[in-house]
């Protein structure tokens, strides 16, 4: 995909996001509106992976450390072909395939079941040095809250990649600034990120997260370097693409009304008309 396919499709990824949780009645939109142009670049430039092989033992591996935002996964397997895009309407229903928090079990293309903050870092790190352990060549991308990162367990994980040197291992943190409570600065900083990555032995790339030469850039980076794995740092907008949940906290963990759903649409359909006429 070129740029603007890229622009186009978490445009895409951006209305699901929002429908799935008008329909669910609750839910996280604004984590997982600003996942969404980077979800749309692992998952469609970036990865290696087979929507009719979700299994394939040598497939890029992702985990979704911070769960909660599992609406912009879900969004991104779906428009890749993992499952019915008519799924997205049944999310956190009693017994459909698309819950809360990502599972392993029920949902094809997810790799890891997600939702204790702080754990999942620590699986991508196990499913990295396994590869390294195997001499496969598969690669493992982990998603970070900013928030998510005042817990303790992620350093630990950070400590052990770095000195395990796992240039396989991308950890990509969600930098918008905002988490359940407030600003992460507020209720209790973690910065500056880049520096304590780098402490760690990390390769570390701070970029715009929705721009998507700085994010090509980034990975091919990560890609590039080695003897030490890469954390990219993605400054972005919670609720991007929406302007009335735009950095505001108060949408960490609201689902829209009927109301407040026809104008979040209204605004991305004028988002996709833009782009239509580049």
């Amino acid at each position: 995909m070129n740029k603007l396919e890229l622009q186009k499709q978490a445009n895409e990824i951006r209305k699901h996001i929002v429908t799935s949780l008008h329909a669910a009645k609750c839910g996280h939109p604004g984590g997982s509106l600003s996942m969404a142009d980077i979800m749309t670049y692992l998952y469609f430039e970036e990865m290696n992976i087979d929507p009719k092989d979700p299994k394939k033992a040598d497939r890029d591996r992702l985990v979704l450390s911070k769960g909660h935002v599992a609406p912009v996964l879900y969004a991104a397997l779906a428009e890749k072909g993992y499952f019915p895009k008519e799924e997205l309407l049944k999310l956190r229903k009693t017994g459909a395939m698309l819950q809360g928090h990502p599972d392993m079990k029920g949902t094809p293309g997810v790799d890891m079941s997600a939702g204790s903050l702080g754990q999942g870092v620590s699986v991508a790190v196990g499913m990295a040095l396994s590869a390294k352990l195997s001499n496969d060549d598969y690669r493992v991308y982990t998603v970070l809250g900013d928030g998510e990162i005042e817990e303790g367990q992620v350093w630990e994980a950070a400590m052990f990649a770095g000195h395990r040197k796992l240039d396989n291992l991308v950890v990509i943190v969600d930098n918008n600034n905002l988490q359940i409570d407030g600003s992460v600065d507020e209720v209790c900083s973690p910065y500056p990120i880049a520096d304590k990555f780098e402490a760690f032995n990390f390769n570390v790339v701070e970029i715009d997260g929705h721009d998507f030469d700085a994010i090509e850039a980034a990975f091919k980076n990560a890609k590039e370097t080695k003897g030490m794995p890469t954390a990219i740092v993605a400054k972005t907008t919670k609720g991007k693409g929406v302007s009335f949940m735009e950095n505001q906290v108060s949408w960490h963990g609201a689902a829209p009304n009927d109301e407040q759903y026809e104008a979040a649409m209204a605004d991305l359909e004028k988002v996709g008309e833009a782009l239509c006429q580049k």
